[in-house]
């Protein structure tokens, strides 16, 4: 038990840097900032394994030796503990006066009478009769209470196990007033982090449609409230095309299937409108990147392709990316643009247009928030324009090609969460709290009754009481049953 305690303990102080520090699977660019603000220190921890804790073998090995050391301890208790249930009450003792609670008294009754006297007052006791004794325990759900309380632990270290092997969770980003999310397969995803034994190709299917978007803001932009209209398939909405509706907001996910959907926040897509010099036109919506949590001042790039080229080389000197600020509510500071409100009231955007390759056909990935600098550096991309637009204005390039801003619509962040150990989770942290309780109220006690007859015909009834705990309590409750085997009136 010692050994369980440590490691208990160790756990929980393993577990600290994960509560204090930033981890990698969580925000891995905190992580980076950690690290570079803080120097040799920082790189320390960072081999050491403090920015991901929960996987790393120190952690691991504290795990398996705490759920190695539970099962030592609770085999053993645990056939002990049955021994003690099939085993009759200790018998009276020779001397009762020595016991820690002790009473007598010279009663006119028979033995046998006060044995039954005795007998009644201990209803409920565990019992057994000897020649002019009588034996009582209670108690025992004492170390039931503490076997369920240790079996809950072991069971609910068990369940966490599970639940890292067989559980995902991602993230997606999805454009309000209409944008669709299938739980179809991990490309659906922008981030997903599986299970051990999860290679997402059976992931529970289930749609999403987002609908209205509103969000409430206090005065200084701290938000008061995310809501998602939504509707939802799963099960046997897929086959049927059965829609249903929902309302989606922070910390009331949606339940289905088994997973949950929750709205984690939203952010601002802006549309623009490129017009070619051959008069076609090109309209996209991709999200920006808020830099500003509190103000939403957003950056991103909006990548278009030329219209009618088909020879490759041409097409791809001639990309234009439209890349900039977003702010939702601005304030200009001579011709610097900047956000004061996450609210939209009057957006406008500070747009740097650059044409040339993009860099987007080579194969690599590349971030939908931001043009490849390696191709900037190169002389292969260029920046061709520079103003600040009001929505409905434009640009116009020295080609003549036009860049309009057209509009900003709302995009939200959500997260889907499958785990299916949850419900075993939350049966044995419940276990828990309540074998702890039983424990910790339940007090083991013992008592002992002789009824001897004396020579002037009375009987000598002793009454001696042992509590196999140093709880307070026992002495109330002995007092009163010592009343009332020795004076039924009082009891």
């Amino acid at each position: 038990m010692r050994t369980a305690l440590t490691l208990l303990f160790l756990l929980a102080l393993a577990a600290m840097p994960g509560a204090l520090l930033p981890q990698l699977s969580l925000n891995a660019a905190k992580v980076d900032e950690y690290v570079a603000q803080r120097g040799w220190w920082g790189q320390l921890l960072l081999k050491l394994g403090f920015f991901e804790v929960y996987a790393t073998p120190w952690f691991a090995a504290i795990y398996l030796l705490l759920f190695t050391s539970l099962v030592g301890c609770l085999l053993p208790r645990t056939w002990e503990y049955f021994k003690q249930m099939r085993a009759k009450p200790v018998l009276t003792p020779r001397n009762l006066s020595r016991m820690p609670h002790h009473s007598q008294a010279e009663l006119d009754v028979t033995p046998d009478e006060a044995l039954a006297r005795a007998k009644k007052a201990m209803r409920g006791w565990r019992m057994e009769t000897g020649e002019g004794t009588v034996s009582a325990e209670r108690g025992f759900l004492r170390e039931t209470g503490n076997l369920v309380f240790h079996f809950a632990l072991l069971g609910l270290l068990v369940s966490f196990a599970l639940g890292k092997m067989f559980n995902y969770e991602g993230q997606v980003i999805v454009q309000a007033d209409g944008g669709q999310f299938c739980n179809g397969g991990i490309f659906n995803y922008d981030q997903f982090r599986p299970g051990l034994r999860v290679d997402g190709t059976d992931l529970t299917p289930f749609c999403v449609e987002i609908g209205k978007f509103t969000a409430d803001y206090l005065d200084n932009g701290q938000p008061v409230g995310y809501q998602a209209d939504i509707r939802y398939q799963s099960g046997d909405d897929l086959t049927s095309n059965t829609w249903k509706p929902y309302t989606l907001q922070v910390n009331h996910p949606l339940r289905t299937e088994g997973d949950r959907l929750y709205l984690l926040g939203h952010g601002y897509t802006p549309t623009f409108t490129v017009t070619f010099p051959n008069g076609e036109k090109r309209t996209q919506g991709i999200q920006w990147l808020p830099t500003n949590q509190l103000t939403l001042a957003s950056e991103g790039a909006t990548k278009f392709d030329p219209p009618g080229v088909t020879d490759s080389e041409t097409r791809r000197k001639n990309q234009i990316a439209v890349t900039g600020l977003l702010a939702p509510t601005p304030l200009l500071h001579g011709s610097i643009l900047n956000s004061k409100f996450p609210a939209l009231n009057n957006p406008m955007v500070a747009v740097d247009v650059y044409r040339g390759d993009l860099g987007v056909d080579d194969g690599r990935g590349q971030s939908i928030f931001s043009i490849d600098q390696k191709m900037v550096e190169q002389g292969r991309l260029a920046k061709v324009a520079r103003k600040n637009l009001a929505l409905g204005e434009e640009i116009v390039l020295d080609d003549g090609t036009k860049v309009r801003f057209d509009a900003v619509n709302d995009w939200v962040s959500l997260q889907v969460s499958h785990d299916p150990t949850q419900g075993y989770v939350l049966a044995f942290a419940i276990l828990i709290i309540l074998g702890l309780g039983v424990s910790l109220t339940v007090k083991r006690r013992r008592v002992w009754v002789r009824a001897t007859r004396l020579e002037d015909g009375r009987t000598l009834v002793e009454v001696g009481g042992l509590a196999r705990t140093d709880q307070a309590g026992y002495g109330e409750e002995f007092t009163r049953l010592a009343r009332a085997v020795l004076n039924e009136e009082k009891s």
